[in-house]
C-alpha cells in the first residue's frame, strides 16, 4: 500500500493502519461533505476509514470507497473500514441484523472492524437517542455479555474480519476478557484521546491486555453543536502545541497526531478539506524527540470534548471511573 503507512497488528493478526480517516459529521454540514471528504482522503492515500450506524453517513462512506474502486485506485482488500452497532441494537438477537443493515448502506460484503459504540444499551425502536417526556435517555436491559457473544458470531459469520469495542472503561474491558467461554478478545479500544486528555493509565493497561487503543477527537473534536461546550478549549491553539510545531516546522494538528503514534496508538483524522487531509497523512515523515512527548503529557488535563451526556445518568456511565 501506498504513502508510507505504518500498520499495527492486531491480537487477532489483521493489520491495522496506524492513521485512519474519521467520517463522524456533526448534523449541521450536508452528508454530501462526507462522500467529497472520503473520496479526497482515499485519493491522498488514507486506508483506514471509520465510521459508524448512528453518524448516518454509510450511504455516503459505501459511495465513495465504491467509486474509488471502480476507479482503479484501490482494491476492497485494501482499505480498512471501522463501522459500530449502535447502543438501541444491543440485544444480542438485534446484533447481526443491524450489522447486515450497516453492510447494505455501504453496500459492501464484510467491515474490516465492527465495535460496540457505548458500553450501554438503550431502548430499542426509531429513536437512535430514546428518551421520555421529560427528556431523559431511555435505557433497555442487556447482558453486554450476550452482546459480545452475538459480535463474535458476526466474525465467524465473516461479516466482521475483526470486532472491539469503544468507550470501555477498564472495568468494561475485565468484564469481557473474563467473560467464561469467550471467544475472541476485543482487538481495541477506541476512545477520545488527545493531548488534554491522554488516557496514559487507559493505554497501558490496553497495552498489558494487547488490545488497540484508538484515538478519536485526536485534534481536539470538530466541536458540533450538539455535543461540545461552546467554551470548550481549542486544543490546536495550545501555545506548548503551537511552540512544538514551530521548532519542528509542522502544523499543530501534525504534532498532536505524531504524538498519539509515538506513544503506540491507532489514530483517527478527520477533515474535509483537501489541504488538511494530505497534511494529516505527512506525519509519517517525521518523529518526536522523547522529551517532546513528555511535553505534550504535561498537557493533560483529563478534559473531554465528548463526554456522552446522553449516558450520564446510567450506573455504567463509562467515564465515571478514574480510567
Amino acid at each position: 500500500m501506498n504513502s508510507g503507512h505504518s500498520y499495527v497488528t492486531l491480537n487477532d493478526g489483521h493489520l491495522i493502519p496506524a492513521l485512519g480517516y474519521g467520517t463522524y459529521t456533526p448534523e449541521e454540514l450536508p452528508k454530501s461533505q462526507t462522500l467529497e471528504g472520503v473520496k479526497l482522503a482515499i485519493d491522498a492515500g488514507f486506508r483506514h476509514i471509520d465510521t459508524a450506524y448512528v453518524y448516518q453517513v454509510e450511504e455516503e462512506v459505501g459511495q465513495a470507497i465504491r467509486g474509488k474502486i471502480e476507479e482503479g485506485i484501490v482494491k476492497r482488500e485494501d482499505i480498512f473500514l471501522t463501522s459500530k452497532l449502535w447502543c438501541t441494537f444491543q440485544r444480542p438477537e438485534m446484533v447481526r441484523p443491524s450489522l447486515e443493515k450497516s453492510l447494505e448502506k455501504l453496500q459492501l460484503d464484510y467491515v474490516d472492524l465492527y465495535l460496540i459504540h457505548y458500553p450501554i444499551p438503550m431502548k430499542p425502536g426509531k429513536e437512535d437517542f430514546p428518551t421520555d417526556e421529560h427528556g431523559k435517555s431511555m435505557w433497555d436491559t442487556v447482558d453486554l455479555l450476550a452482546t459480545w457473544e452475538a459480535i463474535e458470531k458476526c466474525k465467524d459469520a465473516g461479516l466482521a474480519k475483526s470486532i472491539g469495542v469503544s468507550n470501555f472503561n477498564r472495568r468494561q474491558l475485565e468484564m469481557i476478557l473474563n467473560k467464561p467461554g469467550l471467544k475472541y478478545k476485543p482487538v481495541c479500544n477506541q476512545v477520545e484521546c488527545h493531548p488534554y486528555l491522554n488516557q496514559s493509565k487507559l493505554l497501558d493497561f490496553c497495552k498489558s491486555k494487547d488490545i488497540v487503543l484508538v484515538a478519536y477527537c485526536a485534534l481536539g473534536s470538530q466541536r458540533p453543536k450538539r455535543w461540545v461546550e461552546p467554551d470548550a478549549p481549542v486544543l490546536l491553539n495550545d501555545p506548548v502545541l503551537g511552540a512544538m510545531a514551530k521548532k519542528h516546522n509542522r502544523s499543530p494538528a501534525q504534532i498532536a497526531l505524531r504524538y498519539q503514534l509515538d506513544r503506540g496508538i491507532v489514530t483517527l483524522a478527520q477533515s474535509v478539506k483537501e489541504k488538511e487531509i494530505k497534511e494529516n497523512l505527512q506525519i509519517f515523515e517525521f518523529q518526536l524527540p522523547l522529551e517532546d512527548v513528555k511535553a505534550l503529557d504535561g498537557l493533560n488535563r483529563n478534559f473531554r470534548y465528548a463526554p456522552a451526556q446522553f449516558l450520564i445518568g446510567h450506573p455504567d456511565y463509562p467515564f465515571s471511573d478514574e480510567y
